[in-house]
């Protein structure tokens, strides 16, 4: 039997009283595919970060290959055969696909030399590993999936034998991630080792031979992918029983809510970001937009929720909304019944250094119940958002604790709280469970479906497909500004709706990969 490519021996990590990671043992056999799985906090970042020698464990042992070896850097770890390609890529945008590739390794005083050299070597990986792209690309020009190809092609030209994917599709379509996935099983026949840290548990069940789960930085279980199933997987990560699927009744709607009539959005230095588009949302229903990051969701629901000026036509039940100038603003979007979850809770949603009572009340400082005259009422803020907090389930349950000091979980369910509690007619949400842990995950969904069974009307837009898919009662796809098309959940799958996240529409027609990802990566380009 061989040695494992990594084997790691008691691996302890502590930052002041947290103890990231606690007496770690973990074994990973050559040639395979080894999933880590755990929620935020679990450690699995951590752990990685001691790997690739980003942290210096307390204490603990790393063998690779059946020698130990110490790792203090990244030149360390990649003198040792490790490759890391990060969930937010590292690559310089302004310069060329060959000038990445390069950057960091270069040979000589003469770069010509190098890129010489690496502009043959890169042909030769990319036809071995199928990882084609254009050596003369400028990265900015390229799509996510070419980038994360890209940054695969960095480790494998720094001869990496072992290789940490951190997330790896969390910003690809579903073809770009099938795409990825028979990369990753093409790695594995020449021999590489490959650790996929995801909290996407289909995934896991795809393409991995072996999975560990980590809970509060303990190793809880290692064990093959053939002999578990995502039930249990979920069960190892949470310490309980996860329903993973969304359990709702069939949406009961009303009249329409919400009506975009033409809405057209055109950024700072003049691009089109959402090309006249019309939808409408009815009172009880959920309307998903699913698209990749990018595609005018974003600008969509800042102008609906008095973020960014707009023009066109947008109706809440039956009246009409500014889009521009008075009355076109957040606070006034609130007051007509307007609430908004943004897609990015530390910069939109919270105030990070002020105390979680201060941010559950960030928007609603005119509700008569905050104010004593006209003075603030922070009495009452405070046993409101107590009341909220133990809702809701936030961790620690401490209201005196700034934003700052919660987990990402725990800050977007304060976000979460805040404006599901107003019970608004009209709800925006973006990408509510994004970095959330997988039994939060469960509880916000439950949230936004009681909501909407309570008759309000909820604009969902998420990159998760699966949440998609999930939550919504219609969904609509986005691409370069416009809406591809409109599809009942029931109706639809995860392909069909992947091919118009590429802005293909012609879902009989038999499409190449190539073609899906030069549409992307054309509209990636237009939304730079």
């Amino acid at each position: 039997m061989s040695d494992p490519a990594i084997e790691l021996r008691g691996i302890s990590k502590s930052f002041g009283p947290v103890h990231a990671n606690k007496d770690i043992d973990l074994r990973v056999m050559p040639g395979t595919i080894h999933g880590i799985i755990g929620e935020n906090g679990a450690g699995k970042s951590t752990l990685m970060s001691i790997l690739y020698g980003f942290y210096k464990a307390d204490r603990g042992e790393i063998h690779v290959r059946g020698n130990k070896v110490d790792i203090p850097d990244s030149q360390a770890a990649i003198r040792a055969g490790i490759g890391m390609v990060f969930q937010h890529f590292k690559l310089v945008q302004n310069f060329t696909v060959l000038e990445n590739i390069v950057l960091g390794a270069e040979e000589g005083a003469l770069l010509k030399t190098s890129l010489g050299r690496a502009r043959k070597l890169l042909k030769q990986l990319s036809d071995e590993y199928e990882l084609h792209v254009d050596p003369d690309a400028r990265i900015e020009n390229l799509g996510v999936g070419m980038q994360q190809r890209v940054e695969i092609l960095k480790a494998l030209y720094r001869q990496a034998d072992i290789l940490i994917l951190d997330e790896p599709t969390g910003v690809l379509t579903p073809s770009e991630a099938d795409h990825l996935f028979r990369i990753l099983e093409g790695l594995k026949r020449e021999g590489k080792t490959i650790i996929l840290i995801t909290h996407k548990l289909r995934e896991i069940m795809e393409v991995t031979d072996t999975v560990s789960v980590m809970r509060r930085g303990e190793m809880t279980a290692t064990v093959k992918t053939a002999e578990t199933d995502p039930e249990e997987l979920a069960e190892l990560m949470v310490g309980r029983k996860v329903l993973l699927q969304v359990d709702k009744a069939p949406a009961k709607t009303g009249e329409t809510v919400l009506e975009v009539r033409n809405l057209q959005v055109v950024d700072e230095s003049g691009v089109e970001r959402v090309r006249k588009i019309s939808l409408e949302v009815k009172r009880g229903e959920i309307l998903g937009i699913a698209g990749v990051a990018g595609n005018g969701q974003s600008e969509l629901l800042e102008v609906l929720g008095g973020m960014r000026e707009g023009t066109g036509e947008v109706l809440l039940n039956g009246a009409p909304l500014p889009l521009a100038g008075a009355g076109s603003d957040a606070r006034t979007r609130r007051r007509v019944g307007v609430g908004h979850v943004p897609e990015d809770r530390q910069t939109e949603g919270l105030i990070m250094n002020f105390y979680a009572w201060e941010n559950v009340g960030f928007g609603y400082h005119d509700d008569p119940r905050y104010n004593r005259g006209p003075l603030m009422n922070n009495h009452a803020l405070r046993e409101d958002a107590e009341a909220k907090i133990a809702k809701f389930d936030v961790r620690p349950a401490n209201c005196w604790h700034t934003a700052r000091n919660f987990s990402g979980g725990n800050q977007q369910k304060i976000v979460i709280a805040r404006e599901l509690e107003r019970e608004p007619d009209l709800l925006l949400v973006g990408q509510p469970t994004r970095g959330v842990d997988i039994g939060a995950i469960e509880f916000i969904h439950e949230q936004i479906v009681a909501l909407r069974d309570q008759g309000k009307a909820i604009l969902l837009v998420s990159v998760e497909l699966d949440e998609i898919m999930s939550l919504s009662d219609r969904i609509a796809v986005m691409f370069d500004g416009r809406i591809m098309g409109e599809r009942l959940p029931a109706d639809t799958n995860e392909r069909e709706l992947g091919l118009l996240m590429a802005g293909i529409t012609d879902t009989e027609h038999e499409h190449s990969h190539d073609e899906i990802e030069q549409n992307l990566a054309q509209s990636s380009g237009k939304a730079g």
